[in-house]
């Protein structure tokens, strides 16, 4: 059992598992305030998620000591501020201080591990391959097929022979995954550590996980598909975007087979207008749906520009729908997601009142 293993799995293993119901508001409270602490050490700090970042040091050292020093008052000051015990990982890439906090801060009694160049032959290439950063449970069985069983076997090997036995496993499309699991085996890692990450939009999805056995019926699943644009063009309106590209996912299951599907459809027009997104939704579903029962889904809006200039027609006034989004848009910002919605959201298949009352797909 691992901390990605679905709750459901867990309590297969563990009957006696205790469930906690998470405090959402939280940790989100909590974790911008460590973030604050770390941004009193340095201005390089890159969000990784929620519960971990990349701290670039470099020059600090001269004001705070060495990078062992610096971990401990970092620790020091998180546990005396929030409670909370923090682990940190210390590495001359963001590769080898993300696999030293993954696999030995964490196990270890004073939650700090320094991985580099002179120990990690001996400490990070004996372990078993599915503990190298980004390798999982698929990967794992290409590589054991490979005759790959540790993060040094892969590192020992010349790049050459690597790339070829990735191609014969996996095709001439694998070279850029063997370049870049055969430079992660090795620490090799040349991204700095970005202090703003925000850029530019490429474009707005939202998704629901979903009980498989409650949405075997399309018209249940078509209450959470319109939930689902109804975010995805709230969000593109908060952007100031419309997009041309419709994007429909699903995974489908009936406990025995699966199966899945990702689509996409070029509308005429750019736009951000709920029925126009929901029209092309649809008929995507619709089209390429097995008829499983569905346990993920998903609506992405692509191919974004601004949407300071819209697109009118003969037949409709979009600029007047716009509009009236937008202030529907301001109602459930002042007074919450559900001060309005659709009367579909109020049938047992909708979603979005629990979702309303989420952070993250989880509760408050």
């Amino acid at each position: 059992m691992t901390t990605a293993s679905r709750v459901s799995e867990a309590k297969g293993k563990c009957p006696e598992l205790v469930i906690v119901r998470p405090r959402m508001q939280t940790y989100v409270t909590l974790s911008l305030f460590i973030s604050e602490i770390f941004a009193s050490f340095t201005d390089q700090v890159e969000p990784y998620s929620i519960d971990e970042q990349f701290l670039d040091v470099t020059g600090s050292i001269k004001y705070f000591g060495s990078p062992l020093a610096i971990a401990r008052q970092i620790q020091e000051r998180v546990l005396f501020s929030t409670g909370v015990w923090s682990r940190v990982g210390i590495g001359p890439t963001k590769i080898l201080a993300k696999m030293a906090t993954d696999n030995f801060a964490k196990k270890h009694p004073d939650g700090i591990f320094e991985l580099n160049q002179n120990n990690i032959e001996t400490e990070l290439w004996p372990l078993p391959v599915h503990q190298m950063f980004m390798v999982a449970n698929r990967m794992t069985r290409h590589f054991v097929r490979m005759g790959l069983h540790t993060i040094g076997d892969i590192a020992r090997l010349d790049f050459g022979d690597f790339k070829a036995r990735m191609r014969r496993r996996m095709g001439r499309q694998s070279d850029i995954q063997a370049g870049y699991y055969w430079q992660t085996a090795r620490g090799i890692d040349p991204s700095p550590v970005v202090s703003n990450i925000r850029s530019q939009i490429k474009n707005i999805s939202h998704g629901k996980t979903l009980r498989w056995r409650l949405y075997t019926k399309l018209t249940d699943i078509e209450v959470v598909l319109l939930e689902l644009v109804v975010e995805v063009c709230r969000r593109a309106r908060r952007y100031g975007y419309q997009g041309r590209v419709v994007a429909v996912g699903a995974g489908e299951t009936d406990g025995e087979r699966s199966a899945g599907f990702g689509r996409q459809m070029t509308l005429h027009q750019p736009t951000s207008l709920t029925h126009e997104v929901a029209a092309a939704a649809h008929t995507l579903f619709v089209k390429h749906w097995s008829g499983l029962p569905v346990s993920h889904l998903s609506v992405t809006l692509g191919q974004l520009t601004t949407d300071s200039v819209m697109q009118l027609t003969l037949f409709e006034d979009r600029s007047r729908v716009y509009r009236k989004e937008r202030a529907i848009d301001e109602i459930k910002n002042r007074f919450g997601s559900s001060a309005i919605m659709h009367a579909s959201s109020l049938l047992e298949a909708g979603v979005a009142r629990e979702r309303s009352e989420q952070i993250g797909g989880h509760f408050k």
